[in-house]
């Protein structure tokens, strides 16, 4: 950098002995490898670091002893110990266990305001006592500090209080005013780096002897990847901060460009971006931003389609899912046309119909489409003042669909999908949301003059509400077409239940790619007859299929499938009592825990790529898609990590159990003398051949009078905090990114429940100990012990939940609910039940017979007719013909 005296006493604090920043180090550590570690702590003081940061916060490591070993080999190491330690830990044990080990002044990271101001003052009064300065994040109990004024006001209160009460040395404080990424693409950030700018320099007049801080390389987040973007981002930044005042930050030393050897162009760029002095500085990074990574003779290929005609552009824009220019070659085309309208029904449209060709003949892949739509909405939405003003209509589509999630339901990204794809047709697609009672549906579509309704579901229940949308529309007297799908529908459930209620055509549609040609031949004026015939005819035959033969005939009475239960061994085995005895609740658990237990495969097949990941990246016709796909999956998921999208919460327990027949007893207290719940457990009653047998989970708890065991309970989310991001991507009419983290948040869920599990078997519950799976291993299930669901196979029934959440206090703990269908809000949500017994394994119930649903219905105290309806899926029977 330049000017000298503003920089001359900037301490640059490294940054790669940290687990939560540097992978080679976090696998050193793993390792055991600390000889090899001390050398990356070496390098950066080579570098040019003047304090190191020593964070060892990982979900699998011992953080205590680690950072207890490592910092006592520091000591003995002068190179590397004549530098200040900063001793960097979420957990106070991990900090107050550092602070024994280092002999001169070592700095605390981090304290803050955000558990109240006792806890505060205990923890400053402690680190004084041990004489280290200590880092204070701008956080209260409101949350972190984002703008220019809560900066200030947070570190102002917090610098009072410990000068006041403590008497705390003002040069020993170090306030961490939040540095956030910039250039994120949401307008809302773009003021990130003046806002620190501007408060460092207030907080340093208003806090006088107190030092700025802060972790650099946040700054430039979205430019993961582009190394020389992010170092020229930093060294402008620093260039800046250092004037207004901060003191110190945390930023690899070695890889800081020199602020006058930027090139000028990229310097210039950056200097919008950071000062935030034009509204289009991103983009115009955006553009020159691949030159630096070395591709220039890429960059001129990939922008030669700019000197095409505007109508070639936008069609390739729209093609390739390029929103960069979209704006202002709409306007150039708006400009040349006689009217506005002349737009969407000219080039727009022209290139969704390639876009919609190449979808059909299996060219583009559904990711590619969504991406399209992203565009395409973004210039309609240019040009729609345009065509208000001259009081337009718009072109007449294909046809106008409502779509809904039934009542009940919360589940819409399989919806979302499709609903894209009709609009990249030309359908007109009003989409009602989730949780949509009939009512609303009926009148939505009346009010709308809609041409077909599309109902989508998630949960079993949803196929109830379903036949009553049918019913309904039936006594309504409606003839549109309905469209039924979801990952519970199907083709037989389609033509019995639901096709029987409703004269009009009713069509089962598999998935996305399915919608456009039936949506396209039940509106077509010369195909819709034969097309609705023929569904018909195939829909009349898989019933009379089903009237031919009973699925009754191949299942036992419950009373043999029970004589055929597993014969579980409990002699031999003696559970183990849990290590934690007491509901235990993660109110913000690390996301950068879960990220490596992400099972991608499914994030795949929501996204319709047929395929095993890491496979399906190299896969001959999906894979330049799939690998697309996960690069903004991964982008993503860094942002939503270190942004703190979304937020983590869990709740789970252990109980006193034994088995009585299918149920399981929980008790109230560790002598069992006090019945708290019972788990009513369903049996396959399928006729079994020799050595094969009848199960149940209530075989993997040992029976009553025989030996103590125990039962967990969990429910995990990743979903609070997702509704405020998905807003912003509603408002800037960006599907892609909307579908993108909502399967993320998905995926981070179901690898929330994977971590959990792994912890209760190895620490919680602890029957597992010595376990060493990777994530493949997690993934294949090789572990003991399994973690059932309610309303999956082994327990098929949605309602049993509601038991689940009543003993776990759900609402309260995770901050999770039950809709009336028993659907899980937030959607990014998994529960169920833990079995510790090392024969537990999943199954499926499958078909019961009328005689196991009246036996549930008696032990669940409730009438037939509502077991009936909990467990529709799974009869053999039809409820609705005579016994």
């Amino acid at each position: 950098m330049t000017d000298q005296q503003s920089t001359a006493q900037f301490v640059n604090i490294g940054e790669r002995t940290n687990v939560t920043g540097s992978a080679k180090f976090l696998r050193l550590i793993k390792e055991g490898d600390f000889d090899e570690a001390l050398s990356v702590a070496r390098q950066q003081v080579e570098n040019g670091a003047q304090i190191i940061d020593v964070n060892m916060d990982e979900g699998m490591l011992d953080s205590k002893e680690a950072m207890v070993t490592f910092l006592n080999l520091i000591a003995a190491e002068p190179d590397i110990a004549r530098v200040p330690i900063m001793i960097d830990s979420s957990k106070w044990e991990v900090i107050e266990a550092g602070l024994k080990c280092v002999a001169g002044k070592a700095i605390v990271n981090s304290i803050s305001l955000k558990e109240g101001e006792e806890r505060f003052l205990h923890q400053a009064r402690l680190i004084r006592r041990y004489g280290a300065a200590t880092v204070v994040m701008a956080f209260d109990e409101d949350g972190q500090a984002d703008n220019k004024e809560r900066r200030i006001e947070i570190c102002a209160r917090a610098y009072d209080l410990l000068r006041e009460k403590l008497d705390f040395p003002a040069g020993d404080i170090i306030f961490d005013p939040n540095i956030f990424a910039v250039a994120t693409g949401i307008d809302e950030h773009n003021n990130y780096g003046v806002d620190f700018i501007e408060a460092t320099a207030e907080i340093k007049k208003r806090c006088p002897g107190a030092k700025i801080s802060g972790g650099v390389s946040n700054i430039s987040f979205s430019f993961r990847g582009n190394n020389p973007v992010r170092e020229a981002m930093h060294s402008v930044f620093l260039y800046h901060a250092i004037k207004a005042g901060m003191d110190m930050g945390i930023v690899n030393a070695g890889q800081l460009e020199v602020y006058d050897q930027i090139d000028p162009e990229l310097r210039e760029r950056v200097e919008d971006v950071i000062l935030n002095r034009r509204d289009d500085a991103t983009d115009r990074l955006l553009e020159i931003a691949d030159r630096y990574k070395g591709k220039g003779k890429k960059q001129e290929e990939d922008t030669a389609w700019r000197e095409q005609p505007v109508e070639k552009r936008l069609e390739h824009a729209l093609v390739k899912g390029i929103a960069t220019y979209v704006v202002e070659d709409t306007e150039e085309a708006r400009q040349r046309a006689e009217k506005p309208l002349d737009v969407i029904e000219g080039p727009l449209m022209d290139g969704m119909n390639v876009v919609g060709d190449l979808f059909g003949e299996g060219k583009m892949f559904l990711p590619q489409v969504v991406k399209s739509a992203r565009v395409m909405k973004q210039a309609v939405a240019h040009l729609m003042p345009y065509i208000e003003a001259e009081k337009q209509g718009g072109k007449e589509s294909k046809g106008r669909i409502i779509m809904a999630t039934v009542k009940g339901d919360v589940h819409d990204i399989g919806k979302n999908i499709v609903g894209v794809v009709l609009q990249c047709n030309n359908f007109d697609v009003i989409d009602l949301g989730v949780m949509v009672p009939w009512q609303d549906i009926l009148k939505a579509a009346n009010e709308n003059k809609a041409d077909m309704i599309g109902l989508s579901g998630l949960i079993t229940p949803s196929l109830d509400e379903m036949v009553t949308v049918a019913t309904e529309m039936q006594r309504a007297g409606m003839d549109m077409p309905l469209l039924i799908g979801g990952a519970t529908t199907s083709r037989v459930h389609t033509a019995v239940k639901i096709d029987t209620k409703y004269d009009a055509p009713v069509v089962h549609v598999l998935d996305a790619s399915r919608a456009v040609g039936v949506a396209g031949k039940l509106l077509s004026q010369t195909a819709r007859a034969d097309y609705a015939k023929s569904i018909a005819d195939e829909y009349e035959k898989t019933r009379k299929k089903r009237e031919g033969k009973s699925k009754a005939d191949r299942l036992i009475p419950i009373a043999k499938a029970r004589a055929n239960a597993q014969p579980v061994d409990f002699d031999g085995y003696t559970p183990m009592k849990p290590k934690v005895d007491e509901l235990t609740v993660f109110e913000d658990y690390p996301l950068d825990d879960l990220v490596a237990r992400i099972d991608w495969t499914p994030f795949f097949r929501t996204w319709e790529l047929a395929g095993r990941f890491p496979d399906i990246l190299d896969d001959e016709v999906v894979g330049e898609t799939a690998t697309s796909l996960y690069k903004d999956a991964r982008a993503m998921l860094d942002q939503i990590v270190a942004e703190k999208w979304l937020t983590a919460k869990a709740a789970f327990t252990f109980w006193p159990a034994n088995a009585d027949g299918d149920d399981i007893i929980i008790y109230e207290d560790a002598e069992r003398t006090r019945e708290a719940s019972r788990i009513h457990c369903l049996r396959q009653q399928v006729q079994k051949r020799e050595g094969r047998y009848n199960q149940s989970l209530a075989d993997y708890v040992a029976p009553v009078g025989s030996k103590p065991d125990w039962l967990g309970g969990f429910v995990v989310t990743t979903g609070h905090g997702i509704d405020a991001k998905l807003a912003e991507y509603k408002a800037a009419h960006d599907d892609y990114n909307d579908i993108l983290l909502k399967a993320l948040a998905d995926r981070l869920a179901e690898a929330f429940a994977e971590r959990l599990h792994e912890r209760v078997r190895k620490e919680f519950w602890g029957y597992a100990p010595d376990e060493d799976l990777d994530n493949s291993g997690l993934i294949k299930e090789q572990y003991a012990g399994i973690r059932p669901a309610p309303g999956y196979p082994a327990c098929p029934d949605h309602s049993a939940k509601s038991e689940l959440f009543r003993l776990l206090s759900a609402r309260q703990t995770a901050g999770v609910h039950l809709t009336d269908s028993f659907a899980m809000t937030p959607t990014a949500a998994v529960s169920g039940f833990y079995f510790g017994h090392p024969d537990a394994r999943y199954f499926g119930v499958g078909d019961i017979r009328r005689d196991q649903v009246e036996d549930y219905a008696k032990r669940r105290g409730v009438s037939v007719a509502q077991a009936e309806t909990w467990l529709s899926p799974n009869l053999a029977y039809d409820p609705d013909a005579d016994a």
